[in-house]
Formats: C-alpha cells, sequence, structure tokens
C-alpha cells in the first residue's frame, strides 16, 4: 500500500507569531497531582527506527488521568472562567481555595465535545472546581471512555453522528449558565481553543527542562499527532518560536480514516473529510482542522504523514516491549515514524529528516490504556503488568546516552 504523506518545504522558516509563555506550567504545577511526566530513554525503539536515541515523553498519567488533555482542559477553563467572572481570580494555592473563589459563579455547567480524553478531562476540573459537567460524544465512542467520564460525575449526550456533529451540539450550550470549553475552533469561537493549546505547553517546557537538567541536546526530530491539531499547534508553536535556534524537524501523523489537516494541506485550504471516522486511534478521529490551529500547523510543521491502524498497533506493541504503556491515539506519533522508514515511497522523507544513527528524536505518548480491554487485545498484556514489568525509570544521568 502507498504511503500517503506531503512535505511542507517552508516550515524551517516559518516562526510562531504567537509564542508560548510559562504561564500555563505555573498554574499547573498549582494542581493537586502535578508533577513532570517521565521523559524515558528509549534504546530498543531507537534500534527498530535506525536513530541514534529516542526520548519518549509519556503522559499516561497526568495529574490523575490517564492523557494529557488535563493540561489544556485546565488552563482553558481557569481562563474562561476568569473571563466569565469579569474580573481577576486573584492569588491561590491549591485547587480548594480556586474553588472558593469561583463559588459565587455557580451554578454554571462545563461543557465539551469529546472522543474521550478531552471531555473527562473537562468533567474532571468541573468537578474539582464544583461545577456540573456536560459531555458530548460521538455514537461510536467505546463504553469503557464513557464510563470514565461518568465517573466525573459528568452528563453525557450520546450524539447521532462523528465527533464533528458532537462539536456543532455541545456549541449550542453556550450561555450565561453554561460555558463551552472546546479543543477546537469555529468562527466566532476562538478565545477558549486558543487557551487549550497554551496549556498543552506545558508538555514541551517540562521536556526542556529535563534536557537541560541532564546536559543532553534538543531533539533533532519531533513527532507529533494531529486529531483537529491543537495539540499540533502547541507542539509547532514551541519549536518554531522566535528564541530558538536549533529547530527540530516536525512529523505531523493522522490515521488515514480521519487525516482532515492532510486533506487541507492538498488542498491549500482548510477542507472538512466526510465520516466515518473510524479509526482505533480515536482521539484523532477528526474530520475538520481546528481554524486557529491551522495557521502554525500547516505552516510549521515539515512533513505529514497518515497510518493505518495496524501501524498503530504496531507501535503499540514496540512500546510496551519498552515497558512504556501507550493506547491508540498515544502511539500515533511512533506509528509515523514506523510508517517513514518502513516505506519505500519515503526516502526522500527520510533525507529531509536526517534519519539516522546520530539522529534524536523526541516522541510524545500522549495516553495510557484508555480502552483496558482493546489495549490487551492488541498487545497481548494487561496496562498494569506491561507497567509493572518496566526495568527502566525516567532519564537520569547514569542512563547510557545514544550518539
Amino acid at each position: 500500500m502507498t504511503t500517503r504523506y506531503l512535505r511542507n518545504p517552508g516550515a524551517q522558516r516559518y516562526t510562531a507569531d504567537r509564542v508560548p509563555t510559562r504561564d500555563p506550567l505555573a498554574l499547573h504545577r498549582k494542581l493537586t497531582g502535578y508533577a513532570p511526566t517521565p521523559l524515558h530513554d528509549a534504546p530498543a525503539v531507537a534500534d527498530v527506527l535506525g536513530v541514534g536515541q529516542v526520548w519518549i515523553k509519556d503522559e499516561s498519567s497526568r495529574l490523575g488521568l490517564p492523557a494529557f488533555k488535563a493540561l489544556g482542559a485546565s488552563w482553558a477553563s481557569y481562563r474562561a472562567l476568569e473571563e466569565h467572572r469579569g474580573a481577576p481570580i486573584g492569588e491561590w494555592s491549591n485547587v480548594d481555595e480556586l474553588a472558593g473563589r469561583l463559588a459565587n459563579l455557580r451554578p454554571l455547567t462545563l461543557a465539551a465535545a469529546t472522543d474521550g480524553n478531552h471531555g473527562r478531562a473537562v468533567a474532571r476540573m468541573a468537578r474539582l472546581l464544583g461545577f456540573d459537567a456536560h459531555i458530548f460524544v460521538p455514537d461510536d465512542m467505546v463504553p469503557a471512555r464513557i464510563a470514565a467520564i461518568e465517573g466525573e460525575g459528568a452528563t453525557i449526550t450520546v450524539v447521532d453522528g462523528t465527533y464533528d456533529d458532537a462539536v456543532a451540539r455541545s456549541a449550542q450550550e453556550a450561555g450565561e449558565d453554561c460555558l463551552v470549553i472546546s479543543d477546537t475552533s469555529w468562527p466566532g469561537y476562538e478565545r477558549v481553543p486558543a487557551w487549550v493549546i497554551d496549556g498543552y505547553s506545558s508538555i514541551m517546557w517540562e521536556v526542556d527542562d529535563e534536557l537541560a537538567r541532564l546536559g543532553r541536546p534538543q531533539p533533532d526530530v519531533v513527532t507529533v499527532q494531529i486529531g483537529v491539531g491543537a495539540f499540533a499547534s502547541a507542539v509547532t508553536r514551541h519549536y518554531r518560536r522566535p528564541a530558538l535556534d536549533d529547530r527540530p524537524h516536525l512529523v505531523g501523523v493522522e490515521p488515514t480514516r480521519a487525516a482532515c489537516v492532510l486533506a487541507s494541506m492538498e488542498a491549500s485550504e482548510v477542507v472538512s473529510i466526510a465520516g466515518p471516522h473510524d479509526s482505533i486511534m480515536a482521539g484523532l478521529n477528526c474530520g475538520t482542522p481546528s481554524l486557529i490551529a491551522w495557521p502554525s500547523v500547516s505552516q510549521g510543521i515539515d512533513v505529514f504523514v497518515a497510518v493505518d491502524d495496524e501501524r498503530a498497533r504496531e507501535a503499540m506493541r514496540l512500546l510496551a516491549r519498552a515497558g512504556i504503556v501507550s493506547g491508540e491515539s498515544g502511539a500515533a506519533g511512533l506509528a509515523g515514524l514506523l510508517e517513514l522508514v518502513a516505506s519505500p515511497d519515503t526516502a526522500d522523507v527520510r533525507e529531509l529528516l536526517g534519519l539516522g544513527s546520530s539522529t534524536n528524536v523526541l516522541v510524545i505518548s500522549t495516553e495510557g490504556a484508555t480502552d483496558p480491554t482493546a489495549y490487551r487485545a492488541i498487545v497481548g498484556r494487561n496496562a498494569e503488568d506491561v507497567a509493572s514489568d518496566d526495568p527502566r525509570h525516567p532519564a537520569d544521568a547514569s542512563e547510557t546516552h545514544r550518539s
């Protein structure tokens, strides 16, 4: 099967006009359970890819949830609540104090559409702050993900249709008694999704800080999953910021059955692709790019590649052998690299990226086993067993440096 990909020749020249700050990271550090997620050296993965070193940023547990989405949801909720309040929230040192400062806004509902992780993160923030949550999901969402959102105390509405249909339905809830916290944008609704993107920046700041602590170089190649493009926009803005001299090559990865950004790149404008968007990479099953993510993603990512479900399964199993629990969407970034190094069609991309024995690669595993039954069927083991057998530790100065 021919690999579907697109090279973006001008990406290295792009400079982000919305420069990320460490303000979201300062908020995240106040949240209960905050700790930087592990950055693992994965030599076995590097050997398979034929590169010098692979760092895996492991987001299988972030602020008590099995995915990175709490970072965007928490910062966007905070900023939206402050705006709704009409005045600065003021000083606070923990979530209970923050909830107390926002108590006069009740009753209030936080709403969102989701393929799983974002909606659960919004519901968690609502519960912590004493608000209601109403989450809209597409009709093909697996029961385990619905149950997880309901476990946060949220009301669930199953929408007859795709994720994009759920987004459209959630938008109807906006009003004085309901704030929509969406990670995608549409005309007239841009501030909140921009804050979601800003919230994701904490991942990259943590990577920078850890590599600096270890005295290790920044990555040469960074691979990032693309759904509507929010997370990809955060990664692009970080690695295309004006102050950065050594710019890594960026690889954006989508499911073949939901490659809306790749289709838009091919059309040179934002387009929507028809469903069903039914990849196992559920968090990436989106048919329309986010309007506010599009400028940075379309201009700053070097290579876009679509991968099928079997490539994602292969990436999950490879990460499991390295002791890292990664769900279907979480492993998509690695799946993209596996496709590029295995395909006879992509020699030009490998040359562009400089993939070889001295290349330093960053892979961000964005979720853990959010569907435990599917994870066991794909990997052949429970996520708990994979994690408990992990012989590695987060990167430290004693680990072997591959160069």
